[in-house]
C-alpha cells in the first residue's frame, strides 16, 4: 500500500515537525508535547489499577466538543465494559479529569505505527470508537490487521473539506475504507462519506449525539438570580458567547451605529471572551474607555447593582455561558469571524434567537438554523447592527426565531440512541 508508506515516512516526519515548530508559537501544543512523552507510563500506570473486563472499548476525541459528542454512549454502555479515553488537545485534559465514568485516559502519543502497536497491545480494546473526524490512520490500519472494530460516531465531513481533493481522497480511501462503521450526522454527509468508503454499507446516518446532549443541558440550566443581577436590566440583552477579538471590534462598531440610530442604543451587551485571560480583559476595556462605553467585569459586579444603564457587561471568568444564555434575549455566537463558529445549540435549545458572522461551514446545525431563518448571518458591523436592531424592536420575530430554533433541536433528538443501537452490535 503507497500510502501507507508515504504516511508512515514523509507523513508522520511532516506532522512531528509542523507541531514542533508550532510549539514555539503556541503554548497549548508546547503543554501537548511535553504530556505526550509520559503518556504510555500513565496509561500503564491507571490500566494496572482496574480489573480485567470482558468488554473494553477505547474512545478518542480531539477537544471539548467531540468529547461532549461521545459522552452519551459512554455512559451508556459503562455498566457493561470499561472505558478507555484518549484525546488530542490540552484543552480538553481539565474536562476528562473531572469525568467519572472512564477506567485510564490519555493524550495519544504521535500517529506512528509503533506507537499504534503499542496502545492496542496496551489497552486490548473490543472496539474503537472515534468522535466526528479525529481519525488517525495507523489506528485504523492497526485495528484493521488485528481485526479490531472501528466506529466512527457523529461523523461529518462538509463540502469543502480537503478531504475530497482528488489527491488526498485517494489516501483517505485507504484509511476510511478500512473503518467498520461510519455513523454520520446528516444525509449529505453520508454522501460525502460514502465517496471514501468501499461499501455504502459502512456509511449509516445517525444524527448528532450533541443535539441530545445540549438539550438536556439546556433544561436543566439554572440562572444565579443575585449574581448576575439581571432583574436591573431596562433593556434587551445581547449575549455575545465565546468571542474573539475580530468579532469584539465588530460587535463593537455594530453598537456605534446602534447608539446614532432610533434604537439610541437600547441594549445591553454581556460579552463572554472565548479566553478571559487577564491581557485579553485589558484589551477589550482599553477599547471600551477609547469608545466611552460604560462597562462592568463581572467579578466587580455585587447583588445590589443598578445595571440598569450599563451598556457592557464583560465576563472575566469561564463556566458561565449556558446561564448567560438562558438570561439573554439575543444571542451572538462567536468564532465565525475568527475561523469557525462556536457551539449554536445551546441556545438554540434555550429558544435565543442566533446571529452568527461569516464561516460556519463547520457546524451543520448552524446551517440547519439559518435555513430555517432561527438565525441571521451577518458579514459586518453594519449588517450586525441592522439585524440587531431589528431583533431589539420586536419582540415577536425574537419569540418566533427562538421557538424555531428550538424546535431544531427537538427534531434532530434521538441521535445517541440511534449511534448506541449500531456500537451495541460490536459489543
Amino acid at each position: 500500500m503507497i500510502w501507507k508508506m508515504i504516511y508512515n515516512t514523509i507523513g508522520i516526519a511532516a506532522i512531528f515537525t509542523g507541531f514542533q515548530v508550532a510549539s514555539l508559537f503556541n503554548a497549548k501544543i508546547r503543554q501537548g508535547i511535553l504530556a505526550r512523552k509520559t503518556a504510555f507510563r500513565q496509561l500503564e500506570e491507571q490500566l494496572e489499577l482496574v480489573p480485567d473486563f470482558t468488554k473494553r472499548v477505547w474512545f478518542h476525541f480531539t477537544s471539548v466538543g467531540e468529547f461532549e459528542q461521545a459522552k452519551p454512549l459512554i455512559e451508556s454502555i459503562k455498566g457493561n465494559a470499561q472505558i478507555i479515553l484518549t484525546y488530542f488537545s490540552p484543552s480538553v485534559r481539565p474536562n476528562v479529569l473531572e469525568y467519572p465514568h472512564c477506567d485510564a485516559h490519555t493524550y495519544l502519543p504521535l500517529d506512528t505505527a509503533i506507537n499504534a502497536k503499542r496502545l492496542f497491545d496496551l489497552i486490548r480494546p473490543t472496539v474503537l470508537v472515534f468522535s466526528k473526524f479525529d481519525i488517525w490512520p495507523n489506528l485504523v490500519w492497526g485495528a484493521f490487521d488485528q481485526g479490531i472494530p472501528t466506529v466512527l460516531i457523529a461523523g461529518t465531513l462538509h463540502q469543502k473539506s480537503k478531504r475530497l481533493h482528488p489527491i488526498a481522497r485517494s489516501f483517505f480511501k485507504q484509511v476510511h475504507n478500512k473503518l467498520t462503521l461510519h455513523c454520520v450526522i446528516s444525509e449529505s454527509d453520508a454522501e460525502r462519506f460514502k465517496q471514501l468508503c468501499g461499501d455504502d454499507s459502512q456509511v449509516e446516518v445517525t444524527g448528532d449525539t450533541r443535539f441530545d446532549t445540549v438539550y438536556n443541558r439546556a433544561i436543566t440550566v439554572k440562572v444565579d438570580q443575585s449574581l448576575l443581577a439581571q432583574s436591573s436590566f431596562r433593556y434587551p440583552v445581547i449575549i455575545a458567547g465565546s468571542t474573539y477579538i475580530e468579532e469584539e471590534e465588530i460587535l463593537l462598531q455594530a453598537y456605534e451605529l446602534l447608539r446614532c440610530g432610533e434604537t439610541n442604543g437600547l441594549l445591553h451587551l454581556i460579552v463572554v471572551p472565548h479566553e478571559p485571560t487577564v491581557e485579553h480583559i485589558q484589551k477589550f476595556c482599553s477599547k471600551l474607555d477609547l469608545l466611552g462605553f460604560s462597562y462592568m467585569l463581572f467579578s466587580d459586579l455585587k447583588s445590589e447593582m443598578d445595571l440598569s444603564g450599563m451598556e457592557v457587561i464583560v465576563i472575566d471568568t469561564i463556566g458561565l455561558l449556558a446561564e448567560l444564555y438562558k438570561i439573554c434575549d439575543i444571542a451572538f455566537v462567536g468564532g465565525s469571524f475568527h475561523g469557525k463558529v462556536h457551539n449554536v445549540m445551546e441556545p438554540a435549545a434555550m429558544a435565543k434567537p442566533i446571529v452568527f458572522g461569516p464561516r460556519i461551514e463547520n457546524s451543520y446545525e448552524a446551517g440547519l438554523l439559518k435555513e430555517r431563518h432561527a438565525a441571521q448571518q451577518v458579514y459586518n458591523a453594519s449588517e450586525m447592527a441592522d439585524i440587531f436592531r431589528e431583533l431589539i424592536c420586536s419582540s415577536q420575530l425574537r419569540q418566533q426565531m427562538g421557538e424555531v430554533a428550538k424546535a431544531v433541536i427537538v427534531e434532530n433528538l434521538g441521535a445517541s440512541q440511534r449511534s448506541l443501537d449500531h456500537l451495541e452490535r460490536f459489543l
